[in-house]
Parts: C-alpha cells; structure tokens; sequence
C-alpha cells in the first residue's frame, strides 16, 4: 500500500500548530475531523467569489453557485451509490436527518401501538428524536442490547423484531466504543420482518465504503464536518418512494411550488425537505472533503487505521491498570479507556497540556456508560492523517498522567 503521510499531513494546515508549545496530537477525530487545505481553499474562493444564494436567481452568481451546489448533491449520490440524485437531502447533519427521519416519517407511518427499534450502544442523536415521536405518536421504543465486548446481541434483536415494528434505527459504527455493527444483516432481518431501516453513518462513512443500494438501507445520514468537511451541513439519503409520500419536516421557501392562504402545494425531490436557504456553501465544501478522501482511496484510509488501531492498543494495553472498553472483533480506530480510578477529565486537562487532544465524558452515549457502571471515558479517536510516533506521546502522556493523578 502506497501511503504517504507526510505528504498527507501537509494537506492540514492545523497539524502543523503547537499547542502549549507542544506539537499538537489530534485524537478527537470522532468529535469532528480537520479539514484539508482544498476544502478551505474551496470555502474561501466561494465566499470571496461566488457567494450568491441559490435557486430561482436568473443572475451569473446564483447560477453559478446554484450549478456547483448540484454538483455537490451529486458527488454525494455517487459517493453513496444512491440510485437517483433526489435521493440526496442536505441537511444542517446527522442529527438533522434524524429529527427530520424522526418527524416525517413518523407523521406518515407510525401508529399507536407501533415500534421503533434502536440499539443500546445509539449516540443521543439516535435516541432522543426516537423518544420524542413515541411519545407524539404513543409508540413504544425497543432496544437491542449488547455484551461485554461492545457487540450487538443479534439473537435478542431477532426476538424484537414483530408485526409492530416499523422503524430500526442503528449506527454503522459506535463513536463511543468503536464497534463497526453488522448493519447488512440488521437491515434485512429488518425487512424480512416488514420494518424500514435508518443507518446513523456518522462514524461510519468516514472509514469505509458505503453503498446504500448494496446495504438495502431505507435511510442512511451523515455529517460533513465527520468526513473531513465543514461543519453545519450533513446529508439525509432516503429512498425515493419513501421520501415521495413523506410529509416535509419543516415549512419555508424553496420548499414550495404554490403557497395561497387556503392551501400550499410542496414542491418536487429533494427541495421538499430543504426549507430556507440552505447552506450551499457547506454543501459544496462538503463536496470537495469527498472527492479528496476518494483521491486517497477508503481502502487505502482503512488498511492504514486499522495499522494504527492495532498498534495504539497494543501499545495502551501496557499500562498497568488501563482498561479499554469496546473490544469488538470488527471495530474502527476508536479506543475509549480508563485508567485505575483516574476521573477522565483529570487525565483529559493533563494530557491537554501536553498538546494531546482526546475527548472525554460519555460522548453522548450515557447509556453505554450504565452499561458499564462508568460516568464516562477517555476517548481517542484516529484518523489517516495520525502516525504511529503520535500513539508513542499518547502513551507516554497517560503514564506521565497516571503517575501524577496516582
């Protein structure tokens, strides 16, 4: 495999930044990713040159901008191998897409009495707007559990699956245990039972090829700031006979095709779920994030963190007392650890001050953490651009830690 990092880690600028006059270490990846330079080059070009809000403009800007913005919607529907372009909705991100799966859906198909399935190890984002609509719709929420190693128990998720179930809502991958879930074998166990399937792919899309069509998926989203994008924009894919008899989540221009005080009509795919004006600069910058992951290659970006994962808990699993929770066979390069009785946070503001950024808490994944009796976790969370000399300071940071919080 031809890998060149350091020409990798030359496409972002902030790598090169001291942080306490210390080389920064980004291990916060699974919080957000940084962005190469032609992503901030593609932003800043279009504010400077092109700004100019999209659709229905007849001027050059708004056309221009307006091709570009198509463009985007495009890439991202190659990217994902949707079948059609409308089948892309850009959304403010993966929570967007949820709450807009959450409401619409929800208003089309969810009945009193009905079921909603998601899983023991879902982000906040994959719970809450679940919770809500049960709650609108007087459904009820079932979870899969999981076991000891962060993986999802298929048998009890086969046991919950009945003529009441119409929506599972599961992660490709865990952000707080790294687990990549089967999501294949979810979604057609899924079907099989007549239920519709959304995939929160906020960790996964990042990692890994996705092709919507080949996963069978009815929903799939995700957040550009997670794929080395900007921040702000996501995506929602949902197949097009679905998206066709949803009711749009909210109300506002572009979403229209004739508004009188009696009656609107909606317009057509997808500008019936974009309301406003949309953030077409997010979208195109989001663009240029895809096609730069896609000049590295997804096969060679996994092949390369699963080295690091490998290595990072080899390495880790030296220390005396350092627990690693998710040990899942299949799993992206996420490690979430504790160490002896260490609060997270105290190892977290040391570690910070030797110029490594992990994060640390619950991650939006309190349940996980009663799953495991725990109040939080140390999380680092790798991406391409990271070395193996960057796990060496992490190391040597949580010993240094360990001997001064111990």
């Amino acid at each position: 495999m031809s890998f060149e990092i350091d020409k990798i880690r030359q496409d972002f600028p902030i790598l090169s930044q001291k942080v306490y006059g210390k080389p920064l270490v980004y291990f916060d990846n699974g919080a957000t990713t940084q962005k190469p330079q032609v992503v901030i080059d593609t932003i800043n070009q279009l504010h400077a040159e092109q700004n100019s809000s999209i659709h229905r403009g007849v001027h050059y800007l708004s056309e221009q901008m307006t091709e570009r913005y198509e463009e985007a919607r495009k890439t991202v529907q190659q990217f994902i191998n949707a079948e059609h372009s409308q089948e892309i909705i850009f959304t403010s991100g993966t929570t967007g897409s949820i709450n807009a799966v959450a409401f619409s859906f929800g208003e089309r198909y969810v009945r009193p009495g009905d079921e909603i399935i998601v899983s023991g190890m879902e982000h906040h984002s994959n719970i809450v707007p679940w919770q809500m609509m049960c709650t609108r719709k007087n459904a009820k929420l079932r979870v899969i559990p999981f076991n000891d190693a962060g993986e999802l128990l298929l048998d009890e998720y086969k046991k919950l699956l009945n003529d009441k179930t119409r929506l599972v809502a599961v992660n490709q991958v865990s952000n707080s245990l790294g687990t990549i879930n089967p999501i294949k074998e979810i979604i057609d166990m899924a079907h099989e039972a007549g239920a519709r399937v959304l995939i929160d792919g906020a960790q996964g899309i990042q990692h890994a090829k996705v092709d919507v069509q080949q996963l069978g998926c009815d929903f799939y989203a995700f957040s550009g700031h997670k794929i080395y994008g900007p921040t702000g924009i996501g995506v929602l894919y949902g197949k097009e006979k679905l998206l066709y008899d949803m009711p749009p989540y909210q109300g506002g221009g572009d979403m229209v095709e004739c508004v009188s005080f009696e009656k609107t009509s909606y317009n057509d795919l997808p500008f019936k779920f974009e309301a406003g004006t949309a953030n077409f600069i997010g979208a195109i910058g989001q663009g240029a994030a895809i096609n730069y992951v896609k000049s590295i290659g997804l096969e060679n970006i996994a092949q390369y963190e699963h080295k690091l994962l490998t290595y990072a808990t080899e390495k880790l699993s030296g220390i005396e007392g350092l627990r690693i929770y998710g040990t899942a066979k299949n799993k992206i390069s996420i490690i979430s650890f504790l160490v002896g009785k260490i609060h997270p946070y105290d190892m977290g503001m040391i570690l910070d001050k030797m110029g490594i950024a992990v994060r640390t808490g619950t991650h939006c994944t309190q349940p996980v953490m009663d799953r495991f009796e725990i109040e939080g976790t140390i999380r680092a969370s790798m991406a391409f651009y990271n070395t193996s000399e960057e796990i060496d300071r992490l190391f040597e940071g949580v010993v240094k830690a360990k001997q001064m919080l111990e």
